[in-house]
């Protein structure tokens, strides 16, 4: 098993509920191992990538409602 750190940026956060819907938004996701989100829309995810990928965790995401954001 080989666990992955990574934090990525979210839109859709303004409030600790929020917060709140995200942590139920990834609740039972397949292969998270921990998610902790910020107020400022930051996501540090630990996950196994034998087990999932950060774009399935991304996609998940989507579905609560919780979009990426990308810096160009």
């Amino acid at each position: 098993m080989a666990t992955v750190s990574e934090t990525i940026q979210v839109s859709g956060i303004r409030c600790e509920k929020c917060v709140m819907r995200l942590a139920q938004t990834l609740e039972g996701a397949e292969g998270l191992e921990s998610a902790n989100a910020n107020l400022m829309g930051q996501v540090l995810l630990q996950y196994d990538d034998e087990r999932t990928t950060r774009d399935a965790l991304v996609e998940v995401l989507a579905r609560g409602g919780f979009r990426e954001q990308s810096f160009v």
